[in-house]
């Protein structure tokens, strides 16, 4: 048996502000809001208790924003890829994030590569891949 990918925790110094940047730019929902800890999941995901396993693991993760004393110093060793859909408009989409506060961010990629390197209001960094369908 696996286990489930649940969440992905991100350090940072305000965990409401980055909770709802994320839940804004993923047009997800913040479900949690607590000086300790803010939680974000996709919009329609149930909060409710699951009892069938496989609907459990079927469910999507969210991410959770804990408050850490110290700021970013170096690039993420981890990152989130967001991808536009086929039928989306992937300049207008990064254009949206740069709106909310992104900013973009040269982490070494080359001038020729797929994907858009752009950072969160804490500076962490994540990618804007090209559009696909699956």
């Amino acid at each position: 048996m696996a286990l489930k990918w649940y969440t992905v925790v991100v350090d940072c110094h305000d965990p409401q502000a980055q909770a709802h940047w994320w839940a804004e730019a993923l047009d997800w929902q913040v479900v949690y809001d607590t000086p300790e800890e803010a939680v974000a999941i996709p919009q329609g995901l149930s909060e409710e208790p699951e009892a069938d396993l496989a609907a459990w693991m079927a469910r999507g993760q969210g991410l959770v924003f804990v408050p850490v004393p110290e700021g970013k110093t170096v690039k993420n060793r981890l990152h989130i890829d967001l991808a536009p859909h086929t039928s989306q408009d992937r300049d207008a989409e990064i254009g949206r994030l740069l709106g909310l506060g992104a900013s973009r961010v040269d982490v070494g990629q080359a001038d020729d590569v797929s994907w858009t390197v752009l950072a969160d209001p804490e500076g962490n960094e994540f990618c804007v891949l090209s559009a696909r369908d699956r």
